[in-house]
């Protein structure tokens, strides 16, 4: 007797309705059109960075230091420094200036960058420039250096060891550089000592910046704020700001608030632009770059002219005749009669557009004439830069 086999689909079904579920919160809590973050797309108020700067002294370099007659300010560093650290410094008799001359001592510019929000003692990296004509800062010490604000004022202390990526070497027939020697780092070389007051705790309102300046990009994110929060708190001052007035539940506690808002998605929107880099060739255009009805024809005159000469010679043994050099010259033509016009419909999009200018063999440097020249019949509906 045989008996037919039953199979129980229900825990496939419910396996496939959560599995349904899921995909379908994903999508609801992550869109195709809301594909950028706030925090990717703008800055907060008060969230910055400053520069800092400063100008010292690296010493212990094996002889790639600066040329003491050329680098007076290199030479004056020098002297005033061994003169704080109680050395007297006496200059030759003869010509005034200082008898002793190094070559292990380089006049560097010190730059870093200070970060928001950083606290006294931190320790941040430093960039170390040489000034004058050392050829080499691999191996030095950078002595004490303040580095101080736009403000004049001192927020750190830098000193250490100057790591370089680069390297120089030379003999009496070649040389072999890598990099740029003259410049270098010194990790986590920098003491922070004063701070940037700022008070965040008790702010009553948020400026968001957006880094691309736009009315609609602006809208949007005053928009996806207050759905978020649920009160109308945000607006749009101008394309490149969003007033934000910090909600009754957040008072206080405005770093939770930026936390909360800084995860939100927005489509930003751009302007059709074509950027053009004459120097590299590079272009890049937009995706909202559209083409009105026309019609493209690319070819140029190109003659080439091409000398073989050859050399003429006497039969052997021949009491008369002379070696001499005969002319060759080959002259080619190419008036572009190969090349076809190409004819774009109105609206037609970046994609159509590549694809119809690959088509007729147009490389880059070519691309940028063609379009210079769409820009002025006025079909080109996008912003034309020129780097």
């Amino acid at each position: 007797m045989t008996r037919a086999l039953h199979i129980d689909h229900r825990p496939l079904r419910q396996f496939l309705l959560i599995c349904g579920l899921a995909i379908a919160a994903l999508v609801w809590t992550h869109p195709a059109h809301a594909s950028s973050r706030i925090k990717d797309i703008a800055s907060f108020e008060g969230v910055r960075e400053n520069y800092l700067v400063g100008y010292g002294l690296v010493v212990g370099l094996n002889g790639t230091g600066d040329t003491m007659d050329n680098s007076e300010f290199t030479r004056q560093s020098l002297i005033g420094m061994l003169n704080r650290l109680g050395v007297n410094t006496l200059p030759n008799t003869t010509n005034g200036q200082l008898a002793l001359k190094p070559k292990n001592v380089a006049a560097v510019m010190v730059t870093a960058r200070l970060p928001a929000f950083a606290r006294q003692g931190t320790k941040i990296d430093v960039t170390v420039s040489a000034l004058g004509d050392a050829t080499n800062l691999m191996g030095g010490t950078l002595m004490v250096t303040p580095l101080t604000g736009a403000d004049g004022e001192v927020y750190a202390i830098s000193q250490g060891q100057v790591v370089t990526g680069g390297y120089s070497a030379s003999g009496a027939a070649a040389s072999a550089t890598k990099a740029i020697p003259t410049t270098g780092r010194i990790a986590n070389g920098a003491i922070i000592e004063r701070e940037v007051p700022f008070d965040m705790m008790n702010m009553q309102s948020v400026q968001v910046a957006l880094r691309n300046p736009d009315f609609t990009t602006a809208r949007r994110v005053a928009q996806a704020i207050n759905a978020y929060l649920g009160d109308d708190v945000a607006r749009p001052t101008d394309p490149g700001t969003v007033h934000l007035q910090v909600p009754a539940k957040y008072r206080g506690d405005t770093v939770a608030l930026l936390t909360d808002i800084e995860q939100l998605r927005v489509q930003p929107d751009q302007l059709a632009r074509v950027v053009i880099d004459e120097h590299t060739g590079t272009i890049v255009m937009g995706e909202e770059v559209r083409i009105s009805t026309v019609a493209i024809a690319q070819g140029n005159l190109t003659i080439r002219i091409t000398e073989t000469p050859q050399v003429s010679q006497p039969s052997p043994f021949s009491a008369t005749g002379s070696t001499v050099v005969v002319p060759r010259t080959n002259v080619q033509v190419d008036e572009g009669q190969g090349n076809k016009m190409s004819v774009l419909k109105n609206g037609v999009t970046l994609h159509d557009l590549v694809s119809n200018l690959n088509a007729l063999g147009i490389g880059p440097r070519d691309l940028i004439s063609i379009l210079q020249s769409i820009k002025a019949a006025g079909a080109l509906q996008a912003d034309l830069e020129v780097m």
